[in-house]
């Protein structure tokens, strides 16, 4: 039985976990204190212009402004003749500093790297994503194949998309009726009516449009029919999520369901202890094997390890055997993790070119439920395997996780005899230069207790050898690595006042970096949208029931007054009349601006109208931009 867990209890984080049974197979988290701001879009104000990058700094509001490469230009932004001097291709000529521009975030800020933009906007609805300004796009999922996708190409010849417009039909899409395409394509206009409209009434920088916490993206994105039960174990969440589904998927209404049990909600399936090895280095394996995960700054590499793995007759079924498991080991600890980017696999080494050929379809296999775009390479002749992901959004170190600040993210610091060698070159080196009077060191006391008593010869001969005081000061305020070496001049300003000054009372404090900010104080100072959400006005197009199988078994829900859409929901919770709409002020999701007219077709601006990934990544699994849909 296939469950969505949303943990909503403690407002710096909030997760959702996708369980089989007992088994987590999907993972998502969102912590205020860690804004993602991918899909957001922004009017922002262009800063620089590079020829040489054939790119744009934009200032959209962040500290560190954003990264805009020239041919994420749309046309209609570059000059008022559009497609005519797009072609010219000299980018100052094409844009201008100054000049107001309206970007979606791409990719998220990464270590030094600003955000990455683009003016193709992208706006993910249940079923499709709209490109209003990009015509050449359009197509159909690749993860809809046979029949239904020739059906889908039939519904939506039936569809009125504006002209100049994009879009693409997502896999959630597939057998939807043209009247629900419609209805999700009809509230993706209204959207792109809003931002349009909002952009034009203030000057940039500002945040037009914000993406749904990860409660709706995770309902958007992942509700489907295969999830039986909805589980929130806080009131107030659920009942955001039922008036979500109320509009937006009626149909799973009564499968959201409150847990109010005394025993948390992941501890009752036995999923934290699954999460909590999604931040460990070694993953073991059934067959006691493990994995082992390390991070560069180029790629992921992932170890397999045979460790106490012992199945199989002989040592090339035994590589298999642990290959095979660790494929699926691997495919699903990149889900739970989110990692992206470029992957280096080295597989135990197998003699057999059958057996690679079967540890490569297993991964392939494993990974075709994964919402990113993957490519799987072969294993080479050394026994690795090139594979890529998709980076749909930060991974669940980046989001949690910070740089260690004794090692500063290296993983491993010196040991007290290299490190006090290494001080001890310092010292001399210094010591050999010009005007030198005097040296003081302030280390670790586990360095200085070294130095005094095994290298004390050594820092006698230092001295008389160059005619110089060396003092050396244990500080508890150093830990190693860390250190501080201070030179003193022949009568320089310092000098006399060192001299008097006792050896302890020169010890200084280091210089911490200031802890994070708290996640509630993160959330006041963050921008606020003019559009957070939309939510459509009215409900999503109801689903026909199913007829019940055989005369004989309607027969008998007349007679016992049973429906066979409870039959379908299997048991799901009491549902309560449909809550009324909301006065506009107390919506949850927001309003929408000053002077939108109420319209039947109007959608209030609640809920989310995007998915988690966004921009190009909202499109998850579909064509490529200008990309050919009957691939």
């Amino acid at each position: 039985m296939r469950r969505m867990l949303i943990n909503a209890t403690q407002p710096e984080e909030l997760r959702v976990a996708l369980v089989d049974g007992q088994k987590l197979y999907d993972f998502d988290i969102e912590v205020p204190s860690k804004e993602q701001k991918k899909a957001n879009i922004y009017k922002g104000t262009i800063t620089r212009v590079e020829p040489s990058l054939e790119a744009a700094f934009v200032n959209y509001g962040a500290e560190r402004h954003g990264f805009l490469p020239f041919k994420e230009i749309t046309p209609e932004n570059i000059s008022p003749n559009g497609e005519e001097d797009y072609t010219r291709r000299d980018i100052k000529d094409l844009i201008k500093e100054g000049q107001q521009i309206i970007v979606q975030i791409e990719k998220e800020e990464r270590g030094n790297k600003g955000a990455a933009l683009t003016t193709y906007i992208s706006l993910a609805g249940s079923y499709l994503v709209l490109m209003p300004n990009n015509p050449k796009a359009g197509g159909i999922s690749r993860r809809i194949e046979g029949d239904i996708r020739s059906d889908m190409r039939d519904v939506m010849a039936q569809l009125t998309i504006p002209e100049g417009m994009g879009l693409i039909v997502r896999t959630a899409g597939g057998g939807k009726s043209p009247e629900e395409l419609q209805w999700d394509l009809n509230y993706l206009l209204q959207l792109w009516e809003a931002i349009a409209r909002s952009a034009e009434e203030k000057p940039a920088p500002f945040l037009i449009f914000q993406e749904s916490n990860v409660i709706i993206r995770a309902l958007r994105d992942h509700l489907r029919g295969d999830i039986d039960e909805i589980l929130i174990d806080s009131p107030a969440t659920h009942k955001l999520v039922r008036s979500f589904l109320q509009q937006v998927m009626p149909q799973f209404i009564q499968r959201a369901k409150l847990y109010e049990d005394t025993v948390p909600l992941f501890s009752r399936y036995q999923i934290e202890s699954q999460i909590e090895r999604a931040y460990a280095r070694e993953v073991p394996l059934p067959s006691g094997g493990a994995i082992v995960i390390d991070h560069t700054e180029a790629l992921t590499t992932i170890d397999i390890n045979s460790a106490r793995a012992t199945k199989g007759g002989d040592i090339e079924e035994t590589a298999l055997n642990t290959n095979l498991e660790a494929s699926d080991e691997i495919a699903r600890q990149l889900r739970l993790r989110d990692l992206g980017g470029l992957f280096v696999i080295d597989f135990i080494d197998m003699m057999a070119s059958r057996n690679q050929r079967a540890v490569e379809t297993r991964l392939r296999d494993a990974v075709k439920s994964d919402r990113a775009r993957i490519q799987v390479g072969r294993i080479s002749r050394f026994g690795l395997m090139e594979m890529s992901r998709q980076r749909l959004r930060p991974s669940l170190g980046e989001s949690t996780l910070l740089t260690c600040p004794r090692c500063k993210g290296q993983g491993s610091i010196r040991s007290v005899e290299s490190l006090s060698l290494s001080i001890l070159r310092i010292l001399e080196e210094d010591a050999m230069k010009r005007n030198t009077d005097k040296i003081i060191a302030q280390v670790p006391i586990e360095v200085a207790t070294f130095l005094l008593n095994e290298k004390r010869s050594t820092l006698e001969q230092i001295e008389q050898r160059h005619e110089v005081s060396i003092v050396v000061i244990p500080s508890k305020h150093h830990e190693t690595p860390s250190y501080d070496i201070q030179r003193v001049r022949t009568a320089g300003a310092g000098a006399e006042e060192d001299t008097v000054r006792p050896s302890y009372g020169m010890i200084k404090e280091v210089e911490s970096t200031p802890p994070p900010r708290p996640a509630r104080e993160t959330v006041a100072q963050s921008q606020e949208p003019a559009i957070r959400n939309f939510l459509p006005a009215q409900p999503a197009p109801g689903v026909p029931s199913k007829q019940s199988g055989g005369f004989i078994k309607r027969f008998l829900n007349i007679l016992t007054g049973g429906r066979p859409e409870d039959e379908e929901e299997g048991g799901a919770a009491e549902v309560g009349p449909a809550p009324a709409e909301p006065s506009r002020p107390s919506s949850p999701y927001g309003s929408l601006p000053q002077g939108t007219p109420r319209t039947p077709d109007t959608r209030r601006s609640e809920g989310g109208g995007r998915s988690p990934s966004g921009a190009r990544d909202a499109r998850d699994d579909s064509e490529t931009r200008g990309g050919d849909p009957t691939k």
